[in-house]
């Protein structure tokens, strides 16, 4: 199996597939990257079982075959190299492997490709295309706010929800939720799964950058991603998801419209004098007038600014989490927003103020915290 390949190239791709690796593997041939070259396509994959990615790499092929590499010994030596061509040379018989790089020469030992887990294919599911920045955003506007809960596997993942009406996004650690709504997707058939977080996280770094269209293929175990010169599989979450709907309160007649920008400042201010254990600050509303406020009675610390707002309904005060506050103003778009309340004892509603995309629906859901008076 011989090749040569741009020092470039293979490092931007092997960091890329290193997303998929875990610190601590089952299988020790999981700690490699899978070389596979055949008919002058070098396709190499990074898996942990649950996720599996490949991405084709542009290079010059001698002869083909299959090997195992060490996945961090390989990053840590192709990534200390100027631009400049690399040739591999491995032996498929003793895994040994050759690479030389100008005038230096390194060896090292590979494992047998054979034993590496195939990836799955999903050839008997349903298929929907998605342009690569709608799919992006939608999870980058979500992600946030997945659970970490191993007792609830279902929260840790975004919930994809497909009708003929539109596609839904969801995700929600029971703290706080994010419903992301998109009128210009549709599937013929309606289907709803829930897709763990990893091979989300990745798709959100790599999707925003790119403009092309993403082919989404699904059946009741796993979740196919093609764009490009990359594929991603990955299994999906048992369980059913929460029925998300019925904590969305639908009658809420106090509504807070301020500064989205204005308020994600002040309440990052207004947090640093927040006890560190709860994070939890004061929102009073009076009239046009909005005051935010913290204390952390430990280390006798406050703070309090004062906004101007539109404010409709009765005065009230509501505690919050600064920290779920500060993650959904900082990803929502809007100049203004609308912040939506019945009680202090009951959930937030924070909606963009005006839309730039019709197509777009976002609502975010933030339970308060109970207040000391």
């Amino acid at each position: 199996m011989k090749f040569i390949v741009s020092s470039t190239t293979l490092v931007r791709n092997l960091q890329q597939l290193g997303a998929v690796l875990n610190s601590s593997n089952v299988l020790p041939i999981l700690d490699n990257f899978l070389f596979d070259l055949k008919d002058g396509i070098l396709t190499v994959s990074a898996s942990d079982l649950e996720t599996t990615m490949s991405i084709n790499v542009a290079v010059k092929a001698d002869s083909d075959g299959t090997i195992a590499i060490p996945a961090k010994m390989l990053i840590d030596i192709v990534k200390s190299f100027p631009e400049l061509p690399l040739s591999f040379a491995a032996d498929t018989e003793n895994y040994g492997i050759d690479i030389s790089a100008g005038e230096g020469k390194y060896k090292l030992t590979g494992f047998d490709g054979a034993e590496f887990p195939k990836m799955q294919e999903v050839t008997d599911g349903q298929n929907i295309t998605v342009h690569s920045q709608v799919l992006g955003n939608a999870i980058s506007k979500t992600i946030f706010a997945t659970g970490n809960d191993d007792m609830r596997p279902q929260m840790n993942g975004i919930f994809f929800q497909f009708s003929p009406e539109n596609v839904t996004f969801v995700a929600t650690d029971a703290h706080k939720l994010v419903r992301y709504r998109r009128a210009d997707l549709k599937s013929e058939n309606e289907a709803s799964f829930i897709v763990p977080k990893k091979p989300m996280n990745f798709l959100k770094n790599t999707l925003l950058s790119l403009d092309t269209d993403v082919s989404m293929k699904y059946n009741s175990s796993n979740v196919f991603f093609s764009f490009g010169e990359t594929r991603v599989v990955s299994r999906l979450v048992d369980g059913k998801y929460p029925n998300y709907e019925a904590v969305i309160p639908t009658n809420n007649p106090n509504k807070l419209v301020v500064d989205r920008q204005l308020l994600l400042n002040t309440v990052k201010r207004v947090s640093l004098f927040s006890n560190k254990s709860t994070y939890q600050i004061r929102l009073k509303i009076s009239g046009s007038e909005l005051s935010i406020s913290a204390e952390d009675y430990d280390f006798n610390n406050a703070a309090i600014e004062r906004l101007t707002c539109q404010y409709t309904g009765e005065d009230m005060e509501i505690g919050f989490n600064a920290k779920f506050l500060i993650e959904m103003l900082a990803n929502l778009d809007s100049e203004n927003i609308t912040i939506e309340m019945s009680a202090p004892n009951r959930a937030g509603i924070l909606l963009p103020e005006g839309k730039d995309d019709s197509s777009e629906d976002i609502l975010m859901l933030v339970m308060p915290i109970m207040l000391n008076n």
